[in-house]
């Protein structure tokens, strides 16, 4: 997966901060917050209504004090790190366009209640660059390897 190269701090550190942030922060949610996180999540993917509220709000605190953590974490390869942060934010553009009254009539732009939503979609852009830069370095390399010595 490749060592984290200096362009892709910025990226990572902000991100990475904010995820942790967001999972810091719904360590020990209450009852209400639990139900509310969870039924949003419920709306856009059905198979998480067996999943009781508290549990689904631990696990979703978790992931993100993770993800969080791993984009922060400079030993943690790029690569890796944003594999993680593409899963985890396509998940969340997918709650984006799945919750009704979280988009206009054409189902892509964002609606006034949408807009927090919304920013997903960048994490995702910039999770995806990552992820082709990353590529982009380990063809470079095999393309060089490839070429004969002169």
């Amino acid at each position: 997966m490749g060592t984290v190269k200096l362009r892709h701090l910025p990226a990572r550190a902000a991100i990475g901060a904010y995820v942790l942030d967001s999972g810091l922060g719904k360590r020990g949610a209450d009852a209400e917050t639990a139900a509310g996180l969870h039924g949003m999540a419920v709306q856009a993917y059905p198979f998480l209504a067996d999943v009781d509220p508290r549990t689904f709000v631990r696990v979703l605190s978790a992931a993100e004090i993770a993800l969080g953590a791993a984009l922060l974490l400079p030993v943690v390869p790029t690569g890796l790190a944003a594999a993680g942060l593409t899963a985890f934010s396509g998940g969340l553009v997918g709650l984006y366009l799945r919750t009704p009254g979280m988009t206009r009539e054409d189902g892509v732009r964002p609606s006034p209640e949408g807009i927090g939503l919304a920013k997903d979609v960048f994490m995702l852009g910039s999770a995806v660059g990552l992820l082709v830069d990353v590529a982009g370095e380990r063809a470079r390399h095999a393309v060089t390897r490839l070429r004969p010595s002169r």
